[in-house]
């Protein structure tokens, strides 16, 4: 018999609530494993090539060539963490504990009394009735330097107080990575057939998801790294202490646009130039502009291309809200977040914007 139209209705309708309830019950039940998750998702994404490039030339089953890539992801990313992040903890607590004490006060005192360099910009500023005073220096480089060891050193804590759990997070994102790299196409057109979207949209939304993880974690990732690197190694031979922490924060700064390295390089090139380093300061703006030109402007196009298109100021906000909200992983999730409106932005004005005003 034939159910009335009412009755076909409510039982959608009842449907539809134990659905969505049934989906926020798995959703918090997953809730404390999203960034394993996640990140396991966008690394597949990222290895699916390599994946069936290792099929293809080494004629091995599937799961061999899964069971290679989590051992390559393995070496390259758990060894160098777990080996690096003591050091960065205990150089990051002690950049916050030298801004917190008299140190850098007894430093900055030195460099303005050697220099007279206040003398000097209070001169120039006198013209615009303002004057700067050495405890208004003191207390802004301060405050940098509280806010920026505090937060890599709790960055580096959580990792470096609880090991056996980050190793343990860590092997359940390769697991992740595994069965995606193995059943990763079933479940996008699983996704897609649950979907009430049509499917070309839900295949754009995930084009895109997959070309703004290769541009963060390959693209940003690598750039940063070499810059990051190569700031470090140069710090180091000038004899800077924590060249390792600042190599570090040379590598987070790459990912921001507009800022990048540049944060740390010109103020220590105008250090060295206050100092009377004058070929030491021209080396570091040189390396500076090295660095910036050719890894922004050369090595990271080729390397990522022209697919993703996000203006510059909306990915610094992106990010600096990420890391604000987040932490350290805020890098990535920050543009993702605005890579998913976007992406909703422009099906909306192709496919549903002519519905909703009938007049454009």
């Amino acid at each position: 018999m034939w159910l009335d139209v009412n009755t076909q209705n409510a039982i959608l309708w009842f449907f539809l609530v134990c659905f969505i309830g049934s989906f926020l019950l798995l959703g918090w039940l997953l809730w404390p494993f999203l960034s394993v998750l996640l990140l396991g998702a966008l690394i597949s994404g990222i290895c699916y090539p390599a994946h069936r490039w290792l099929q293809g030339l080494l004629n091995i089953p599937p799961f061999l060539a899964a069971i290679v890539i989590c051992f390559l992801i393995l070496v390259l990313l758990l060894v160098p963490i777990v080996f690096f992040v003591g050091s960065l903890a205990q150089q990051a607590l002690g950049l916050y504990e030298m801004a917190r004490g008299a140190a850098i006060n007894e430093q900055i005192n030195a460099l303005m009394q050697d220099t007279r360099i206040l003398d000097r910009a209070n001169a120039i500023l006198a013209n615009f009735n303002y004057a700067l005073t050495g405890d208004e220096i003191k207390s802004t480089l301060s405050e940098i330097g509280r806010f920026v060891g505090f937060f890599l050193y709790e960055q580096a804590r959580a990792i470096a107080s609880n090991t056996l759990a980050f190793v343990i997070y860590f092997f359940l994102m390769l697991l992740v990575v595994y069965f995606m790299l193995m059943d990763g196409e079933r479940l996008i057109n699983f996704i897609i057939d649950l979907s009430p979207l049509p499917p070309e949209q839900d295949r754009m939304l995930i084009e895109k998801f997959k070309e703004m993880s290769w541009a963060i974690l390959i693209g940003n990732g690598l750039s940063g790294l070499i810059q990051g690197i190569c700031g470090g190694l140069l710090f180091w031979a000038f004899g800077f202490p924590r060249a390792f922490l600042w190599g570090v924060i040379m590598t987070l700064l790459a990912f921001i646009p507009i800022v990048g390295i540049g944060a740390v390089f010109i103020p220590t090139a105008i250090y060295l130039f206050i100092k009377g380093q004058v070929l030491m300061g021209v080396i570091c703006l040189a390396v500076y502009a090295f660095l910036s030109g050719g890894i922004d402007y050369y090595f990271k196009p080729k390397l990522v291309g022209h697919r993703v298109k996000m203006h510059a100021l909306l990915v610094f906000f992106s990010i600096i809200g990420g890391l604000k909200l987040f932490g350290i992983l805020g890098i990535i999730y920050g543009p993702l977040v605005v890579t998913a409106f976007l992406t909703m932005a422009e099906i909306y004005r192709d496919k549903y914007q002519r519905l909703v005003e009938p007049g454009k």
